[in-house]
Formats: structure tokens, C-alpha cells, sequence
């Protein structure tokens, strides 16, 4: 049985083709270099700003991911980096099981603790 592939040309790509390659497609663009965006930093709040704060209980399962969540208590998706900051977990893998999420009731409380 021949190969799928037997009918299809072979071409070698050398390093200086790579580069021409690469070059004329940011001359074209008359990019240099890709822009990288810095990362923020935002301020945890403090004690006394957290006892103020009124949360709900969320107990992780199986399942569960920080969109659902803010969609469920906040009902947009998109607030979920909230819970994650605020849980200090910035990923759903930093979690297991039986972990009890705080989620924020009041999202203008954190937004305006934040500075927004």
C-alpha cells in the first residue's frame, strides 16, 4: 500500500528562508517586534475592607469553573477574574474539590475597592 503522501513534493525549508519568510512579513507590516502589554497589579483588600464584605459560600465541584460562577452570582461571565483574584487561586487547577470559594456579593463593592 503506497503512502497518502507519495504524490506530494518535498520542500526543505533552511534557516534562510525562514528568515526571508519572516522578515518580508513584517516589513510588510513595517513591524519591528510585537508589542507585549504589561501586567497590572492590583491591590488585595485589606482586613478591615474584607470584614466589611458580605460573601457567598461556594463549595467546588466537580465541574465548576469561574465563568460559571460569575455568571450564577453575578450574572455576567465575564467578572470571572474577580473570584479568582479574590480567592487569591488564578486558575480553576489551583482549586480541588471540597474547596470553599468566597465569592464577593457585591461586585460594585470589589469594582470601587479596585478603583474602578
Amino acid at each position: 500500500m503506497t503512502s497518502r503522501y507519495s504524490r506530494v513534493g518535498e520542500k526543505r525549508i533552511t534557516d534562510f528562508d525562514y528568515r526571508k519568510v519572516y522578515s518580508e512579513k513584517f516589513e510588510s507590516n513595517k513591524k519591528k517586534f510585537l508589542p507585549i502589554k504589561e501586567t497590572i497589579e492590583i491591590d488585595y483588600p485589606s482586613f478591615n475592607e474584607i470584614l466589611d464584605m458580605d460573601f457567598y459560600d461556594h463549595i467546588w465541584t466537580m465541574g465548576d469553573r469561574y465563568y460559571k460562577l460569575a455568571d450564577l452570582y453575578y450574572g455576567n461571565s465575564r467578572y470571572w477574574w474577580i473570584i479568582a483574584w479574590f480567592n487569591k487561586k488564578p486558575t480553576e487547577s489551583h482549586i480541588n474539590n471540597g474547596d470553599i470559594i468566597r465569592v464577593p456579593k457585591s461586585i460594585g463593592t470589589i469594582l470601587s475597592t479596585l478603583g474602578y
